[in-house]
């Protein structure tokens, strides 16, 4: 599959860029950012993908959280994707900002109006982790997960359903829903548009832990809950 890099700028050492693809999964054009740290010139480096919230793009990790630091430090290939696909021309896609665009939720939408396009969980799960050790100097046994907010659910969802597939894991400030159409005070007309299909094919809930984070490494057999007064920057090496 090919990519057009759509922007390349020198960063912390390393180099920041964007590229667009077709995807197979949303049937439309996406956007990911890409961190190469210097040590990706001369050898594999484990890879941090990132999921980020409602409303946000692939641009709002890379501009706001400063992760390059810590990743060309660390030698870490760090990915952020876009959170939903864009300009499918779905009814009712653009209409709020927490359901649709730039909501995606990372998960497979079930219903017709949406099941074609709206598959992010095997967009980031399958389509571009491929697409990444296709293209840059990776290590695929080193694959690591993080997000925020809708994202945190989304990291936390990705990793439960494959186990052993990614090294770390790391979850900040979960959203309070699995849905929009959940959150107290919220009611969309399709709430039986996506259904998230958790652990083992079960329907999953999650309950809200606020100010909550949650960790997880391939190699401690616990989950581990730290409790936080905001969101704080959280720097995770992928282990060894």
């Amino acid at each position: 599959m090919s990519l057009t890099q759509v922007s390349c700028n020198k960063c912390a050492g390393g180099f920041q860029k964007v590229f667009e693809h077709e995807s197979t999964e949303l049937k439309c054009k996406m956007k990911f950012a890409v961190y190469l740290p210097p040590k990706a010139e001369t050898e594999k480096c484990p890879v941090m993908y990132w999921l980020s919230g409602l409303t946000c793009t692939e641009q709002n990790f890379i501009t706001k959280a400063g992760s390059q630091l810590g990743a060309s430090e660390h030698g870490i290939i760090m990915v952020a994707p876009d959170t939903s696909p864009r300009g499918c021309n779905i009814e009712g896609e653009d209409e709020s900002w927490d359901f649709g665009t730039g909501a995606g939720f990372y998960v497979n939408a079930t219903q017709d109006l949406w099941k074609a396009n709206y598959r992010m969980y095997a967009y980031v799960t399958e389509e571009l982790p491929k697409l990444i050790n296709a293209n840059f100097p990776t290590d695929p046994e080193r694959m690591s997960i993080s997000g925020h907010s809708m994202g945190g659910h989304g990291a936390l969802i990705c990793a439960l359903k494959n186990p052993g597939k990614y090294k770390v894991w790391l979850s900040l400030r979960l959203l309070p829903s699995v849905t929009p159409c959940s959150v107290p005070g919220v009611r969309k007309p399709s709430q039986d548009t996506w259904a998230l299909i958790g652990p083992r094919g079960r329907r999953t809930t999650l309950r809200y832990w606020q100010d909550r984070t949650l960790a997880l490494s391939s190699t401690s057999s616990s989950i581990r809950a730290e409790t936080t007064s905001s969101c704080l920057p959280v720097s995770c090496c992928p282990t060894t």
